[in-house]
């Protein structure tokens, strides 16, 4: 999947990967998997392998796709691109190899901004070193809840111009949660049939830290089956 997005807080997405597998519990209700089954019965040969059953809940085959890495030398406007919508860079079964690949092509097109979001912070902080991080990379982790202040730890030690947290689905408070350098952080319930609650509160709390250190805070949706940005369950 490539071109225009509807996440509020990107303009397009580029998936040189897919596939990816729980592990947490922002995971639970996977936007990902969801729509790679429906692009599965639609034919999208991207979708056509199934989950590893080596792994310990649902997920979707990792696969590689050598062919995508040519698409953003094709977009002459420059652009905000979130890099692997339907799968996680730092997965363990992606080569080393190819996210050097994947940075190459990032450096080789610096019109454009690329975004990456990942939860497998341990693998991003041992791959990291190992990797040349050019200025249009912004580097992300997942912060579904406070069990998971060491993805933010392993973050800032990783030199990517821009360093950003998204926090969605948001399932519980952030008290205290470690914002030094970190430049910027998403927020935002959980979508569709399925979504868990989110607090009001969490959000405020989480908004009023991120201002008084004065990190910029993004306030994507409150969650629900209709997603959007006005009022809670909207």
């Amino acid at each position: 999947m490539s071109g225009k997005s509807a996440i509020e807080w990107t303009e397009a997405t580029w998936n040189p990967t897919t596939g990816c597998d729980r592990i947490s519990a922002g995971c639970d209700n996977c936007y990902a998997l969801t729509l790679s089954k429906r692009l599965k019965a639609m034919g999208v040969a991207k979708y056509e392998t199934d989950g590893d059953p080596r792994t310990s809940g649902p997920g979707f085959g990792v696969a590689v796709h050598p062919e995508a890495l040519s698409t953003p030398y094709a977009w002459r406007r420059p652009r905000l691109v979130f890099v692997n919508s339907m799968s996680d860079l730092f997965h363990a079964r992606v080569p080393t190899a190819f996210i050097r690949d994947v940075f190459d092509v990032m450096r080789e097109t610096p019109q454009h901004t690329y975004q990456i979001l990942t939860k497998r912070s341990r693998r991003l902080t041992r791959t990291s070193p190992h990797l040349d991080w050019p200025p249009n990379v912004w580097m992300g982790v997942s912060v579904e809840s406070a069990d998971h202040y060491d993805r933010v730890r392993d973050l800032a030690t990783v030199p990517a111009a821009v360093r950003f947290l998204s926090c969605e689905p948001l399932l519980g408070p952030l008290p205290g949660l470690p914002l030094v350098g970190i430049d910027w952080v998403i927020a935002g319930g959980e979508s569709g049939p399925n979504a868990r609650h989110a607090d009001p509160e969490w959000i405020r709390d989480l908004r009023d830290h991120c201002v008084e250190s004065r990190t910029p805070f993004f306030f994507k949706q409150w969650g629900g089956i209709r997603a959007k940005s006005g009022r809670p369950g909207a």
